[in-house]
């Protein structure tokens, strides 16, 4: 067994920008940003406007067409936000993924709500279904999942396992903006899909998260009220509001500042994506073949990958780390098993998440990268570590 008390590998420094550095996320800023930016400092709207009406109208059209989507300050707003809207309240079991972002599980923590913690397919590093099914109960009111690197997890086997027991899936897609499960956009699939727009995700709007949703029994107007203060925003502005709030909102909502970022990079996305999926392909097509190595999320006919990260599992990791840096390149494990971090109780046994732990690594992708640079990071990783 796994000696849990081992001190885990700290994390390197980060590398400076610079002309002879790799380094491993970088912000894509669309050509239109500082126009619409500017023009939109120059309106009676900086806050919550119109802007972030047509952030919104234009997202759903794109993404999630029969669904609403609501904006938000944060991906993580849009977690807790969803989380709400799901009906999750204290008491409550939720299966969710042990290894993510922990803004996944805090939000859920938020909440009081009982985490029980679902393992990783080792192939995938995705949510395991058939751990889910041994966790699912009567007493469980929902499923999260993530979609880790870009890469969406077994949708139809979750769903297979929502539907037993008539609970919803709540999709944290925060990596996985411009990713398809069977011919669909991830957002337009499950009960509730969140998307985080942070500086280095796929679309950015500085910061900012996005909440896609079926409109079931005024869960769209609960949403614009929980996202402002439990406020009727709307009637409020037209005067007609009756002054009483009876819902407990929080202050979630999207600035138009941000908006007009996100509408500039929506502009460019299928050319953003176009490019970020060449690097993630080549990088498949070179990393095949090494001994000691696996590549993480290739290989799929039935879905089509968000190329947010890109990772592999390797034997000696830190050998690996420590050659990439040597050589001006930036990598490094970015996510955590969540159980390591004390507000989630503690460490358990994952049988899984124990063999994958010690061989994960997250190599350099992004716009300000070139096909050349991909060959120059394989090319290192090829001559051995």
């Amino acid at each position: 067994m796994k000696n849990f008390k081992e001190k885990p590998m700290g994390e390197a420094p980060l590398m400076k920008v610079s002309d002879k550095n790799i380094v491993l996320f970088h912000p894509h800023i669309p050509k239109n940003a500082s126009k619409y930016v500017t023009e939109t400092l120059n309106t009676r709207w900086i806050g919550q406007g119109p802007k972030v009406d047509l952030f919104e109208k234009q997202f759903t059209e794109k993404f999630a067409k029969d669904f609403v989507s609501l904006s938000c300050g944060s991906g993580t707003d849009a977690l807790h936000l969803s989380y709400l809207l799901a009906g999750l309240k204290e008491g409550d079991e939720v299966i969710a993924p042990l290894f993510t972002c922990t803004a996944t599980n805090i939000a859920l923590l938020y909440l009081g709500v009982k985490i029980k913690f679902a393992d990783v397919q080792k192939e995938t590093l995705n949510i395991d279904p058939k751990h889910v099914k041994k966790l699912v109960n009567n007493k469980t009111k929902a499923i999260v999942c993530v979609h880790y690197g870009g890469l969406p997890c077994d949708m139809d086997e979750l769903q297979s396992i929502a539907d037993e027991f008539k609970i919803p899936i709540i999709e944290d897609a925060a990596h996985a903006l411009g990713a398809m499960y069977k011919g669909k956009h991830i957002g337009s699939i499950s009960d509730f899909t969140m998307f985080s727009f942070q500086a280095i995700k796929n679309l950015t709007t500085g910061d900012g998260g996005m909440v896609t949703y079926k409109d079931k029994n005024g869960l769209y107007e609960k949403g614009k009220r929980l996202r402002w203060f439990g406020i009727d925003r709307s009637a409020k502005q037209g005067g007609i509001w009756e002054n009483d709030i009876k819902e407990i909102g929080y202050k979630y909502q999207m600035n138009d500042i941000s908006a007009a970022i996100g509408l500039a990079s929506l502009e460019e996305f299928d050319q953003t994506m176009t490019y970020r999926k060449e690097l993630f392909a080549l990088y498949e097509e070179l990393l095949s073949g090494i001994d000691g190595l696996s590549f993480v999320g290739g290989g799929f006919k039935d879905r089509e990958h968000g190329a947010w990260m890109c990772t592999v599992l390797v034997d000696r990791r830190k050998d690996l780390l420590n050659k990439l840096r040597a050589n001006n390149i930036e990598s490094a494990q970015v996510h955590y098993r969540n159980d390591r971090y004390s507000i989630f109780g503690g460490r358990k046994v994952f049988e899984n998440m124990d063999i994958v732990e010690d061989k994960y690594l997250v190599s350099p992708l992004h716009t300000k990268m070139s096909l050349e640079d991909v060959k120059i990071v394989c090319k290192v990783i090829k001559s051995g570590w």
